[in-house]
């Protein structure tokens, strides 16, 4: 059994692979691998889509990789436990509005769109630490206590069609999506791998999560 952090050219991957691992020792879950072929990704038994940069350039390198896109889709429309983890979880939207339109995955609708603050003090790309507020009860904040804070870098934000599935926010002028999900789908705009003690929660409670 295997979980699968998808190489597309886009992604923090050593830092995230570090995390990962650390937590399957820590908590168990299967063996993590790092991984550009479909067939890898196609006998895991869990898929995690780091994505860093613009949503158009990361949509653009996941779709280069031949046969990954269907792959993903296969495995999700089984049941597959997926999370996706920054721009990896805008690309779940159906679109992204960054220097223009470019379609996502679809697998969350809604759309990415420019952060906004209300404050003009606030700053673009939210970057640094902000405390998470949970909209939603779900397995991959167990033991993630009020008040806790996780790390944010990023000018763009997730608006789900459907506020259901908006799991958690933060308040940067204004309500910012924190993670998204549904079924056995998870997206994080934090980066779990670089919030420590609330972070690693996430990545233990993914690697052990049963949707």
């Amino acid at each position: 059994m295997t979980c699968a952090i998808i190489d597309y050219g886009s992604g923090n991957l050593h830092s995230a692979e570090k995390s990962f691992q650390r937590m399957r020792r820590e908590a168990g879950g299967p063996e993590i691998t790092v991984t550009s072929d479909p067939e890898a990704v196609l006998r895991a038994e869990r898929i995690v889509l780091p994505g860093v940069g613009a949503f158009a350039d990361c949509q653009a390198g996941l779709m280069a990789v031949p046969g990954m896109v269907e792959v993903l889709r296969q495995r999700v429309e089984a049941g597959t436990p997926f999370m996706g983890i920054c721009v990896g979880m805008q690309l779940l939207a159906t679109v992204g509005r960054e220097f223009g339109d470019t379609p996502g995955l679809g697998w969350i609708p809604g759309a990415v769109t420019a952060l906004q603050p209300s404050d003009p003090a606030l700053k673009v790309p939210h970057m640094g630490w902000n405390e998470l507020h949970i909209d939603r009860p779900h397995p991959i904040f167990d033991g993630v206590e009020p008040g806790e804070h996780a790390y944010f870098v990023h000018s763009y934000h997730v608006t789900p069609d459907d506020i259901s599935h908006r799991l958690a926010h933060v308040n940067y002028g204004t309500k910012v999506t924190a993670a998204i999900g549904r079924d056995n789908i998870v997206g994080t705009q934090f980066h779990p791998e670089k919030s420590q003690r609330t972070g690693l929660h996430v990545i233990a409670n993914f690697l052990n999560w049963a949707p």
